[in-house]
């Protein structure tokens, strides 16, 4: 009885931000950290000495029917030899009975501080426009009977938005920050009652530095990332470390990542006589694997959510393809493995 109320104190915090995530466009996970910022950041199109491919597949709870899971494909390169890159990125994200699929097109442009290619001093600036379609499957919503605020059909609408970002790199220093879903979209509402909402911007904020070894064969990348939603006021922030081992092939990596939310949910705890209230804030733990075989990227990284009372002890599964195509000569003097 008590721990079903527990439950419940805690979802009433966190169901409008559930909801309010699965229509902000493509999710904010950790799957950046598998050599894959482009995903957050336009500015990293084309950033990298190659041509990158990469596809991503995130799933919770195998045997349960419609659960929350996420598909991405991507593409960026150089436009030549320019200052210049393009990119894609398409995905299909699943949660429940709500849906949302799109697809985004990216321009970046790389501006060299430095005298030469000898030395990385380099600001990015990139932008994405791109259209996603919202779906809410409302079809079983009234097997009980008549509401007036349900329709039983299958929504569906399609928005236009934009994101922009920029980056600087210096030698191993980077720091990346974007804005996403600048215009205001309307999505699938889910009533009239105040759970609707239209704006979906997300300020996003990375930096990190890589450390490097007396040998030169191991890399240490300590990294943070810092996001806010305009709509919910929600904050979380990544702590990561990754670790990097160079070989004959290429490169195995490894890492441990860390995300604590700034925003908490009260809930009782007891036995019924003696409640206590007490604070939880979300948090999850991601470890994550990674090997880059001459040009071809495999990783695996897994989500846990540590809080005390959770939905499930289940943890999201996410793994990460990619192909390097079109490699140039390498241009700069540092250890930074997301661009060489």
């Amino acid at each position: 009885m008590y721990i079903k109320k527990n439950i419940l104190s805690v979802s009433l915090f966190f169901y409008y931000i559930f909801f309010a995530s699965a229509q902000e466009g493509l999710p904010v996970y950790s799957d950046y950290l598998t050599d894959n910022y482009y995903l957050l950041y336009p500015s990293m199109a084309g950033v990298s000495n190659c041509a990158k491919v990469r596809m991503t597949a995130r799933k919770q709870w195998f045997d349960i029917e419609n659960a929350p899971e996420l598909q991405t494909v991507s593409i960026n390169t150089r436009i030549g030899d320019s200052r210049s890159a393009i990119g894609a990125i398409v995905f299909n994200d699943v949660n429940g009975y709500h849906s949302q699929s799109g697809a985004y097109l990216t321009y970046a442009h790389h501006i060299l501080f430095s005298r030469s290619e000898l030395d990385l001093d380099m600001l990015s600036f990139g932008i994405s426009a791109g259209m996603i379609q919202y779906k809410l499957d409302e079809t079983s919503f009234l097997a009980e009977g008549f509401d007036p605020i349900i329709a039983g059909i299958e929504q569906s609408a399609v928005d236009f938005n934009i994101d922009f970002g920029f980056s600087y790199q210096y030698l191993e220093f980077y720091a990346h920050a974007s804005i996403k879903n600048l215009l205001n979209n309307d999505g699938v509402n889910f009533n009239e009652q105040g759970l609707s909402y239209n704006n979906l911007r997300t300020y996003l904020f990375s930096t990190g530095y890589l450390f490097n070894s007396p040998s030169g064969d191991w890399n240490f990348e300590p990294s943070f990332m810092f996001a806010y939603k305009d709509a919910t006021k929600e904050t979380f922030l990544d702590t990561n470390l990754k670790v990097y081992r160079k070989t004959g092939f290429g490169r195995i990596w490894a890492g441990l990542s860390y995300r604590r939310s700034f925003d908490g949910a009260e809930y009782l705890s007891g036995d019924g006589i003696d409640d206590q209230i007490k604070t939880q804030k979300l948090q999850y733990i991601t470890p994550l694997l990674g090997i880059e075989y001459n040009s071809f990227v495999f990783a695996y990284n897994y989500s846990y959510q540590s809080n005390s009372i959770v939905f499930d002890n289940g943890g999201y599964h996410q793994l990460t393809l990619g192909f390097n195509f079109g490699c140039k000569k390498e241009r700069y003097e540092c250890e930074c493995p997301w661009i060489k």
